[in-house]
């Protein structure tokens, strides 16, 4: 039989493990999130840069090079949230996985999405491209604005020696004289136009719609407390769009120092912007222009199978978009 004193020591351990037990904090809902690119694109650095931060919840971000590495991580479960362009879910909803929908539109600037030629290229126009090397991020916007720029010239995709490659190994490629061309888009132009003496040899616009998509993973779709998480982040980046917009002088400066170029570069990228960045709801509109997307990369030989956009989208959250902060 136990004796009181091992009864009473016994119990005492006991309530100090309960107790023990109570203390724990409570756990903090998390949204894994992607960033892709830097300054402009870092939402980090623009959250930052307003002085905005989640309350209640922590975001955990991961780094991407493209909008299609952020569907593939969406795909693999590894993401609740991401940002890509209107191409990189097509490719997926040609495939058998799509594990995420689009749930809000990034609206912005189409002039920082190019066609770059080196310091001294003889090339004036898309027409000299005709044989030459040019690369390319493939299933992402400087694929697409690649094609109808082409087009535009009487060329096919056939007419040219493309060559798909990551931002990285592109910018790598274009400063080593390995390329004629370079597709690309974001700070890669700035720095290049800065530090190698490149020209912009046509913009996207004209072509490009300048809808930038948000996707959401289907598990934190069917989960009410991540469902929360990601109305209140969507307001935060509205506010964190609306002070950019505001200080556009203080964030070319950022951004400057973020990239590393000197700043009038940045000022002049905003000077030539078409949009800047705001969050807009799911539209017949924004969808329509999807579907024209698809369309082009059906025609052109680049997809499998026709693909309807359609079911690809959820406008559960409009209504928290279209609120006033």
């Amino acid at each position: 039989m136990f004796s009181r004193r091992v009864f009473l020591g016994s119990a005492a351990a006991g309530v100090l493990v309960l107790a023990g037990c109570g203390s724990k904090k409570k756990a903090i809902p998390r949204l894994r999130a992607s960033v892709t690119g830097k300054g402009e694109g870092d939402t980090r650095l623009l959250l930052k840069s307003a002085h905005l931060a989640p309350e209640g919840f922590e975001v955990q971000y991961s780094e991407f090079a493209s909008g299609h590495l952020v569907v593939e991580a969406l795909n693999g479960g590894s993401l609740d949230y991401g940002g890509m362009s209107e191409i990189p879910p097509i490719f997926a909803a040609a495939s058998t996985i799509q594990s995420f929908k689009q749930i809000a539109v990034l609206h912005g600037d189409v002039n920082n999405q190019v066609v770059l030629v080196p310091k001294g290229s003889p090339a004036r126009s898309i027409a000299d491209l005709k044989g030459k090397r040019v690369g390319y991020v493939r299933a992402t916007t400087a694929q697409y604005f690649l094609i109808r720029m082409l087009e535009e010239v009487g060329l096919t995709w056939d007419d040219i020696v493309p060559v798909a490659m990551g931002v990285s190994d592109g910018a790598a490629a274009f400063s080593q004289g390995a390329l004629d061309a370079w597709a690309i888009y974001g700070f890669p132009i700035q720095r290049a136009i800065a530090t190698e003496g490149a020209r912009i040899l046509r913009t996207a616009n004209g072509i490009l719609s300048g809808n930038y998509l948000v996707a959401a993973h289907v598990d934190a779709l069917a989960d009410p407390a991540r469902v929360k998480i990601i109305g209140e982040y969507l307001t935060l980046l509205k506010k964190g769009f609306a002070w950019a917009v505001e200080n556009r002088d203080q964030w070319a400066g950022i951004i400057a120092t973020d990239i590393g170029v000197p700043k009038e570069y940045v000022v002049d990228q905003f000077r030539r912007s078409t949009a800047p960045y705001s969050l807009q709801p799911v539209t017949k509109e924004t969808i329509a222009s999807q579907q024209e997307v698809a369309n082009v990369f059906q025609k052109a030989g680049l997809l499998p199978k026709p693909v309807d956009v359609r079911p690809l989208w959820d406008n559960r959250f409009n209504d928290i978009i279209l609120k006033e902060v």
